[in-house]
């Protein structure tokens, strides 16, 4: 990653309050990010259940930026047309979660004109990617175990980061999700990674603008 490469700030909509989303969304917006992190959970492939479909198609009519929608779900090729249809611009399935058919959900994906994104668990090697990377626009890295925000980073995920940027194409996009604040951003940043994922740190902050400023 070059030095003034931009940092992508996606602030995660799950530390947002629910029953303020639209606010919250402009709130991130107007103080800077670039992306909005929209995390599905279905209960299944992680221990808890988030938002789904019709929550992206109300967010789609307020967001200015694009809404980065990670699918922590089994079977994402069931889905993926229908959060595609409803305006995710980015969407993000998991490894773990498609591992016999990674070159179907890509292509699925690649259909709508949208990009792709894979994501592994903390748990998961990065070389498991290594022959993807050329067909994908983005990696997403947990440094915790999804399902849960305000968990605290944990830093031997990040050491995947250096291997991935070894193997992937200059311009593929290496974002990082768990445990973000100031100081775990410095550290994924001078791994390489160019994308940044924070809840908690970007909501739970007196100041939405300091905070997203202080993570580039």
């Amino acid at each position: 990653m070059n030095e003034d490469e931009k940092i992508i700030i996606s602030p995660s909509i799950l530390s947002a309050d629910f029953t303020e989303l639209g606010r919250d969304v402009k709130a991130v917006e107007d103080a800077g990010a670039d992306w909005i992190h929209v995390d599905v959970m279905d209960g299944h492939f992680v221990p808890n259940i988030s938002i789904g479909v019709p929550v992206v198609k109300s967010l789609k009519k307020v967001a200015r930026v694009p809404l980065d929608v990670h699918l922590m779900i089994e079977n994402p090729e069931k889905y993926i047309g229908a959060f595609a249809k409803a305006g995710a611009d980015i969407i993000t399935f998991h490894y773990e979660a498609a591992q016999d058919k990674i070159e179907s959900v890509i292509s699925l994906i690649r259909s709508f004109n949208i990009k792709v994104g894979i994501s592994i668990k903390p748990k998961t090697n990065q070389e498991v990617l290594f022959p993807y990377l050329d067909k994908i626009d983005m990696v997403l890295v947990m440094t915790v175990e999804p399902g849960f925000g305000g968990q605290e980073f944990m830093g031997y995920c990040a050491q995947k980061i250096p291997y991935i940027r070894g193997k992937a194409p200059e311009n593929l996009i290496v974002q990082v999700d768990g445990g973000i604040n100031e100081k775990t951003a410095n550290i994924c940043k001078s791994l390489g990674a160019n994308s940044l994922v924070a809840g908690s740190y970007i909501y739970g902050s007196d100041n939405i603008k300091a905070a997203i400023e202080s993570l580039r």
